[in-house]
């Protein structure tokens, strides 16, 4: 269900702005992502596990205030990184 730390730091690699990068909105905004679709596919097994539902409500809300943020401080980078990550279709 959590992600392992060798693709976590794949992620970060991926999505860093500079080299010493592991917190910038991006890079949270990637994990998220991650997390939030292994989590949506065990609620597709487990529909009545709601632990783990309100976890993943926690987490799109988190990564929704992220992309708030990304959107009001650079607009291209917002951009750019919801084109890379495939989200608002």
């Amino acid at each position: 269900m959590a992600i392992t730390q060798e693709r976590k730091n794949e992620l970060i690699d991926t999505h860093k702005t500079h080299a010493t990068d592991t917190g910038s909105p991006e890079v949270q905004v990637a994990i998220l992502t991650e997390n939030i679709v292994n989590l949506t596919d065990h609620l597709r097994t487990h529909k009545k596990d709601h632990h783990s539902r309100r976890g993943l409500l926690k987490m799109v809300g988190q990564r929704r205030k992220l992309l708030a943020y990304l959107k009001n401080k650079d607009v291209r980078r917002y951009s750019a990184l919801i084109e890379k990550l495939g989200l608002r279709r």
